[in-house]
């Protein structure tokens, strides 16, 4: 068995994001592998040092010569930069959602990727959630059927960040709602047909709540700097067609008059799904003819695990053994990044775009 505790883990950008991966490692017993870090900013730098023991840089080629892999966790526009220099570097890399900022940038990592010795993961963690393995299951086993059709929703009712934070600025960020929790939407969708391959794409972008100047929200993550520092959109409505029939209908927003959800409907032929990531339920639905025509819902229980910490320990176990993981792959998460794109595009057009 790989003795993963000897991995040396290095964070590039030590925000909010960095201390969740590394609180998760601490819980999950594996602080240790918390090696270094590095950030342009001298008060990360320090608060980090203390809080997690660690030896921090001011430049990266110091901290990728200190250890064996990587987190970055810097805003959107830095990934690239990061991630290539990382990969070139030799090690093995980690990059939280999504790819890039743009399509260009993300297609220059995954060119790097391809050529690296190392090899580079994308943090869609929440492929990890047990329910979610439950329900990839049952689709694999034939339950569903043919699977053709996911409502995939990530909504809040009034959730936009900080606005003058870096996810409100399009130059730093790329996008708004639909490049922040869009992309686990989008991710998550095509995971669950089997990632087929995206052929049309129609959508509609929206910027309604965030330029408001009496923007009206009960709490608010970050410092609210004002309307003048939002330039993103605040929601997204998208229908997904793929190469093999199936679909996606995906609603988005940080913003809107209704109910939060991140709810999931997965429709087969045989049976049908509903995945609610906010309480980690799943249910099946099914109709049979046993006795007596009828319908019959059957809820699915699992263990309640954190999906962070199994998406770190995988890649920890990947780093130990030198096997790239199977899972979360730079093409993957490219094919999340060019519908994301699609998307922005099909509503500046006001028409459906081809991905062909």
């Amino acid at each position: 068995m790989t003795d993963i505790s000897t991995v040396q883990l290095g964070f590039v950008g030590l925000g909010n994001i960095a201390r969740l991966h590394c609180d998760r490692l601490q819980d999950a017993g594996l602080g240790d592998v918390v090696a270094a870090g590095m950030d342009v900013d001298p008060d990360a730098r320090q608060s980090f040092a203390e809080e997690y023991d660690a030896t921090v840089y001011e430049d990266t080629d110091e901290l990728y010569a200190s250890v064996d892999a990587v987190l970055v966790t810097t805003p959107n526009k830095f990934h690239e930069e990061y991630v290539v220099g990382a990969l070139e570097a030799g090690l093995d890399v980690l990059v939280e959602k999504p790819l890039a900022h743009s399509l260009e940038s993300a297609e220059r990592i995954a060119a790097a990727a391809a050529d690296a010795p190392g090899f580079c993961m994308v943090g869609f963690h929440n492929r990890f959630a047990n329910p979610v393995q439950a329900l990839v299951g049952y689709c694999e086993a034939g339950t569903l059927g043919d699977v053709s059709h996911v409502e995939a929703d990530y909504i809040r009712r009034r959730g936009v960040p900080g606005r003058g934070s870096w996810f409100t600025r399009q130059p730093i960020a790329g996008g708004g709602s639909l490049i922040d929790i869009g992309a686990h939407a989008i991710d998550l969708s095509l995971y669950l047909l089997g990632y087929p391959d995206v052929v049309e794409v129609c959508g509609e972008t929206r910027a309604q709540f965030g330029t408001e100047d009496d923007y009206a929200y009960v709490t608010m993550w970050g410092e609210d700097q004002g309307a003048d520092e939002f330039s993103v959109d605040d929601s997204a409505s998208a229908f997904i067609r793929c190469a093999d029939g199936s679909t996606v209908n995906l609603e988005v927003a940080w913003a809107t008059n209704r109910p939060d959800s991140q709810q999931y409907y997965v429709r087969g032929d045989e049976a049908g799904a509903g995945l609610n990531l906010a309480d980690g339920t799943l249910e099946l639905y099914e109709t049979a003819s046993t006795g007596v025509m009828h319908h019959r819902t059957s809820e699915i229980e699992t263990r309640d695990e954190e999906p962070h910490a199994i998406e770190q320990q995988r890649f920890v176990e990947a780093v130990a053994s030198g096997d790239p993981p199977a899972t979360n792959t730079v093409e993957q998460a490219l094919t999340v990044q060019r519908v994301m794109d699609a998307i922005y595009r099909s509503s500046e057009q006001e028409r459906a775009v081809s991905l062909d």
